[in-house]
């Protein structure tokens, strides 16, 4: 089973359930969102338990796309799509370690930080798909 965490501890949260590989995403909302890219890996919502739910504040970034944060810190945690409502992405560096993840994937590179230098061996995607 794979736990994590926000930094103030507000909000811990256990998966027990198959965690996928780490994909990068570069989209400008994914940046800003938490000030690099979303590093994310993923799992099936039923299999995410979150102590404090009430914790985690959800933001609407665009219809159907939330972003869900601690609500006494601010750190970065789950994203997730109304599209997949089975499907809960995971912010991976609050993963408590050992994780046993590797990256994989880079999404929206195309969108990448200009300072961002960008990994060899990574399937990479311009855009969404």
């Amino acid at each position: 089973m794979a736990s994590g965490g926000c930094l103030c501890g507000a909000v811990r949260y256990e998966v027990d359930g198959p965690l996928r590989d780490v994909w990068n995403c570069h989209c400008e909302r994914c940046r800003r969102w938490t000030g690099h890219h979303l590093a994310a890996s993923a799992a099936a919502a039923s299999d995410v338990t979150v102590g404090d739910p009430s914790a985690v504040r959800w933001y609407a970034a665009a219809p159907g796309v939330h972003y869900g944060s601690c609500a006494t810190c601010g750190s970065s945690l789950f994203w997730k799509v109304d599209a997949e409502p089975g499907h809960l992405s995971i912010a991976a560096g609050t993963l408590d370690q050992p994780t046993g993840l590797a990256t994989t994937t880079a999404w929206w590179v195309s969108e990448a930080a200009d300072y961002h230098r960008r990994a060899d061996g990574l399937v990479e995607h311009d855009l969404e798909g």
